[in-house]
């Protein structure tokens, strides 16, 4: 038996043998942002404009960009706090739009982009990104027009780091500050267990020959999605295990939530008040007021 073939058997006894139902957050519950590799196959998916799986194409960004620049009331010349802001696609073009933007987010790829796209489009000079786990990011007090948590991320933190994380960007707003929260409808979350396998040599999980195996599991009580992906590389035997939570709130939850954070006003948009997205339905945009 060659190295490569006992490790793939070991691997395979690994999957044979997992617990049935994971324990929530006990592996972080979030995307290995942070390595390198992942992170750079991620901003592949983040730039490819033939989904919207990872960053919405072009053309619906620009219309959530044109709502938000109404519903924040922005102007020319705001800070804005882009927590977990990728590749810097929206903030760079609210700097194009005149605003001093500060971008956090985990993904050293993501951010080198960012920083790049920022030279290109000759607005570096009210661009700054930050490679920092948004958790442990401290922002100036007081000191941004609005902030953005946009397409679902404030919901794979947490319930604590959640209302911390609200606390803290609360915190860095001007007194009528706004922010704006993108999270997915509670009432059409996938609550199904599935699994789902497919072979690629090339995506997101890798850049060689490999096996994916997936699972979606709800926890009820908790009332939270788990996903946990499971890859093995064929060419080394090598095996990776992700797991991914997303916490559901409702929209009174949410909204208690942002207000125990000190957000004196909170006003929830389903469908993104009906923008002509493809997935308009799945989602609730909330903009609360410091």
């Amino acid at each position: 038996m060659t190295p490569e073939t006992h490790k793939l058997s070991q691997a395979l006894w690994r999957i044979y043998n997992r617990p049935e139902r994971p324990v929530p957050w006990a592996y972080g519950g979030n995307l290995p942002w942070n390595d390198p590799e992942f992170s750079q196959r991620m901003l592949r998916e983040h730039l490819d404009q033939s989904h919207g799986a990872a960053s919405r194409r072009t053309p619906e960004r620009l219309i959530l960009l044109d709502w938000l620049w109404a519903a924040l009331h922005l102007q020319s010349g705001d800070r804005i706090l882009d927590a977990t802001c990728g590749p810097g696609l929206y903030a760079v073009d609210l700097a194009k739009r005149g605003c001093y933007i500060t971008g956090v987010d985990f993904g050293p790829a993501s951010i080198a982009y960012a920083r790049e796209l920022a030279a290109v489009e000759n607005v570096g000079d009210r661009c700054t990104f930050i490679e920092q786990d948004v958790r442990q990011f401290v922002p100036e007090t007081g000191q941004y027009d609005a902030a953005l948590f946009l397409y679902g991320q404030l919901s794979v933190f947490t319930p604590a780091e959640t209302a911390a994380l609200l606390q803290t960007i609360g915190r860095s707003l001007k007194p009528g500050g706004k922010l704006a929260v993108e999270l997915l409808n509670p009432d059409r979350l996938d609550k199904k267990n599935s699994t789902w396998w497919f072979t690629d040599d090339q995506g997101l999980w890798g850049d060689a020959p490999f096996l994916h195996l997936g699972e979606r599991i709800w926890y009820e009580e908790e009332q939270l999605v788990l996903e946990r992906f499971q890859t093995l590389h064929l060419d080394t035997g090598e095996f990776e295990e992700i797991q991914l939570c997303d916490q559901a709130y409702e929209v009174e939850k949410m909204t208690a939530v942002m207000k125990q954070a000190g957000f004196t006003a909170v006003s929830p948009y389903p469908a993104w008040a009906n923008l002509p997205l493809y997935d308009a339905q799945e989602w609730i945009v909330y903009i609360a007021t410091k």
